[in-house]
């Protein structure tokens, strides 16, 4: 049974999913400009497969697959180097303080387990819709939420770590 109403049923999962889409290809990308082009090019192809979705409830890992494939299609077009600082926005300076902040930390992380922990935190996912999207077995999905929560918070605690120590040392 395909899902009824292609117009309309399209411009509904547009209207219900674009936010969530949106913010998985921003912190994809960490640049505006790429996660609308992302996204937009993403949209472009759930359209045209639109016809080919059987079931309403696979729609919303669906979308998020798009996406997820449409920024490795993005990336591999325009690699970066080592030195464009992770392409973020012009003047964008997160950290004037010199702290580790989230958006950094997250940034640290491996590719993988960066989208494993975006699609859950963010998509709302279970491990089994992320080990779909990601093209993963659930183990491995397991292992690279695990690694990214670990990571995450021993980066955070050793910012805690310095932040503090430098506020001791300007009190003394």
């Amino acid at each position: 049974m395909l899902v009824p109403g292609r117009r309309a049923g399209f411009d509904r999962a547009v209207e219900r999913y674009f936010g969530g889409l949106y913010r998985y290809a921003y912190w994809l990308c960490r640049n505006r400009w790429q996660a609308e082009d992302v996204v937009q090019e993403s949209l472009l192809r759930a359209w045209r497969a639109w016809p080919a979705l059987r079931e309403e409830r696979a729609l919303r890992s669906w979308l998020f697959t798009i996406v997820h494939r449409e920024h490795l299609r993005a990336a591999a077009r325009a690699p970066r180097s080592e030195n464009d600082g992770g392409a973020e926005e012009p003047g964008y300076h997160p950290d004037p303080g010199g702290t580790l902040d989230m958006e950094h930390a997250l940034q640290a992380l491996p590719d993988d387990s960066r989208e494993a922990l975006l699609l859950q935190v963010l998509g709302g996912f279970s491990c089994a819709e992320i080990a779909r999207v990601l093209g993963a077995s659930e183990g491995a999905v397991m292992t690279r939420l695990t690694r990214a929560r670990q990571a995450l918070r021993r980066q955070l605690g050793a910012a805690d770590e310095a932040t503090g120590t430098a506020r001791e040392a300007r009190k003394a």
